[in-house]
């Protein structure tokens, strides 16, 4: 076959992988998994395969559903589907687009990766919400990646602004999920295990689509309704590492600087009986969708290895090390031999050195193709779960073994785009763009090796 052939084929095998990865981690399938009914019993079975946890529904007198994630609208069909009537009454918060036909739990659409004042306002309306619910309430919390982001209600006397702006210097400077997390829990009214304040003294059913490395809980949305495992002092130490203490607003300076020595409560632990009547479960991560990819790839005749689905670090670094382990399939047949496959999963940083257009796994296939480049037969594929990583409308890209040489032949320099962070205009101009739209889940990222 053609080199462009061959390139087509594997851009297809790719697709379907993904495709493969993204059915298994499903939210609507997700929850009918781990939350189901016999008769008016509610049974929560954690993805770990311990004992399921039995509600009486007769016990509850309402039953109220919030959340907030990219997620959480399909989360919340599934609620309903199984509930029915029996949901008082609900409000969740999404990304533009990523809504879901739901009856009677309120959707309400918010930006994201940045806040603005409707997630505020929908952050506001859920606290108001719970408030005045008691021990025969129940409440279903739905959190999913961008939950943190969606639930923007800043601490006294900081503004959403300053709020957006701490947050969106974080995330230029490369700082990973975890690091963010850690300073808008500190500087929130709700994250942190806050929210569960506010549900005191509800029952809590808090379920969790993981779209953080290790599935932690206090990092998953930000844990509004888990105890949390940083301090003021952590937020500190994340503003000083990326030299942004004097970049944040004198509120948040004041703030953190107050709590970290002493003058404000820290975010509920694990002993704080607020907790007592919470019981969390996550019910889907990417290691999920990483098997569901390697199981499909093997029915298609890859021989497949699944590296971790653990990956951090900077994205172009990351890449680099894929497109090394492309080569060293090619050429040795090592760690795996030709047909091979290779998923990694987890979710990269980008520090912003310019000014140009693209997501991480837009970034990813880039510094990939550089590796690969005259390397016949090899493609890297990375996709956001979620369909829209980034600024913009493509959830990836492939990247081929002449995507350099096509791309010189068009004008373009791959080198100078990956230097400006410019990764969208070049993939879409040689249209190796992946764009999925919307895909209503969000468990990181999906990269994949192939190696005809």
């Amino acid at each position: 076959m053609s080199r462009k052939r061959d390139n087509e084929a594997l851009g297809r095998a790719a697709l379907k992988i993904f495709a493969a990865g993204l059915r298994a981690v499903d939210p609507h399938d997700a929850v009918r998994r781990a939350l189901t009914r016999d008769g008016e019993e509610l049974l929560l079975t954690p993805t770990s395969g311990a004992q399921p946890r039995r509600f009486r529904l007769s016990d509850f007198e309402r039953l109220v559903v919030v959340g907030a994630g990219k997620a959480s609208a399909r989360m919340a069909e599934a609620v309903e589907a199984l509930l029915g009537d029996r949901v008082s009454a609900g409000l969740v918060t999404v990304k533009d687009g990523h809504g879901a036909a739901t009856r009677t739990v309120e959707i309400v659409e918010a930006a994201h990766p940045i806040p603005d004042a409707r997630g505020e306002e929908g952050a506001r309306r859920i606290v108001e919400l719970l408030a005045p619910l008691d021990e025969r309430a129940l409440v279903i919390c739905l959190i999913s990646g961008g939950g943190s982001a969606l639930l923007p209600l800043p601490a006294p006397g900081i503004s959403l602004a300053e709020k957006q702006a701490i947050t969106s210097a974080l995330i230029a400077a490369g700082a990973d999920i975890g690091e963010i997390n850690a300073v808008r829990k500190h500087i929130s009214a709700i994250k942190g295990g806050q929210l569960a304040r506010a549900a005191t003294p509800a029952t809590v059913i808090n379920l969790m689509l993981s779209d953080v490395v290790g599935d932690r809980l206090d990092v998953i949305g930000s844990g509004p309704m888990v105890p949390d495992g940083s301090s003021f002092g952590d937020a500190r130490a994340v503003l000083q590492r990326y030299d942004l203490w004097r970049a944040a607003a004198p509120s948040i300076q004041r703030r953190i600087a107050r709590g970290a020595a002493g003058g404000l409560p820290e975010t509920p632990t694990g002993d704080d009986p607020l907790f007592d009547r919470c019981e969390d479960a996550v019910i889907a991560g990417n290691a999920i969708a990483l098997d569901a990819c390697a199981a499909a790839a093997r029915a298609a005749g890859w021989q497949t290895l699944v590296l971790a689905s653990t990956v951090e670090g900077e994205t172009r670094d990351v890449a680099r090390m894929h497109g090394a382990i492309a080569r060293e399939v090619r050429g040795r047949g090592r760690p795996v031999a030709p047909p091979a496959c290779v998923i990694s999963g987890g979710e990269t940083t980008v520090t912003l050195r310019g000014d140009g257009r693209g997501g991480r796994n837009q970034e990813f296939a880039l510094a990939a193709a550089l590796e690969i480049d005259g390397h016949d037969g090899v493609a890297v594929f990375s996709g956001g779960t979620d369909g829209t990583a980034g600024p913009t409308d493509a959830a990836g890209a492939i990247a081929f073994s002449d995507t350099v040489t096509r791309a010189a032949a068009a004008g373009l320099d791959a080198r100078a785009h990956l230097f400006a962070n410019d990764a969208y205009p070049f993939f879409e101009r040689l249209g190796d763009l992946v764009k999925t739209g919307p895909t209503q889940t969000n468990v990181m990222d999906v990269h994949l090796i192939l190696v005809a």
